[in-house]
């Protein structure tokens, strides 16, 4: 029987994807020796409030093009295929029917972590994945469930900044991809929203 694959989940809206998820996938792939990291966009995050975004294709291709030059990375999309709010649980019991060959190793941020006690079907949902928390300023390094900790460099930059930086017309060089920069830019995404 052949060893099972190590594949490492970066869940997320990725409205749009940035740096700083590029950075925290590869020191996890990295510091854990994981096979691959599949970023896998969610349809609807259940534990964000609700907030206007764009089409899951256009978040589906930027993160196609964030992740173009890395082998080590990939795209799961089986939420945006589902369909309705994206439950981790749901997500991991159907991944692990069609693929039983892999272990997963859900990467969340250490803001997260805290936010676990509140997921649905938790108890559960610990049994069928290794959590893998992202250490992050402000946010302790504790937690009832088990957690593997990964030190990646702090880039403080998130998603909001980024729209709000383009509704403003201010630069974002550095801080996506410039596949992304250019995307945003030929398709005119984020001027409307801050």
């Amino acid at each position: 029987m052949l060893p099972k694959k190590q594949i490492g989940l970066m869940g997320g809206t990725f409205n749009p994807p940035h740096l700083g998820h590029l950075m925290i996938a590869e020191q996890v792939k990295s510091q854990l020796g994981l096979d691959k990291v599949l970023f896998m966009p969610d349809n609807v995050p259940p534990h964000v409030d609700a907030k206007e975004t764009i089409s899951a294709q256009t978040r589906l291709e930027m993160v196609r093009l964030s992740i173009a030059d890395n082998p080590g990375f990939g795209i799961e999309d089986i939420e945006l295929n589902r369909g309705g709010v994206s439950y981790s649980y749901d997500t991991l019991v159907q991944l692990k029917e069609l693929h039983p060959e892999n272990d997963y190793y859900f990467i969340i941020g250490g803001d997260m972590v805290e936010y676990l006690p509140k997921w649905y079907r938790i108890d559960e949902l610990v049994k069928l994945v290794n959590f893998v928390g992202v250490t992050r300023n402000g946010y302790a390094k504790t937690s009832p469930y088990p957690i593997l900790w990964v030190d990646a460099p702090i880039f403080d930059i998130s998603s909001t900044q980024i729209r709000k930086k383009v509704a403003l017309g201010c630069s974002i060089k550095y801080l996506v991809t410039p596949t992304v920069e250019k995307y945003i830019r030929e398709e005119g995404l984020y001027h409307e929203r801050t």
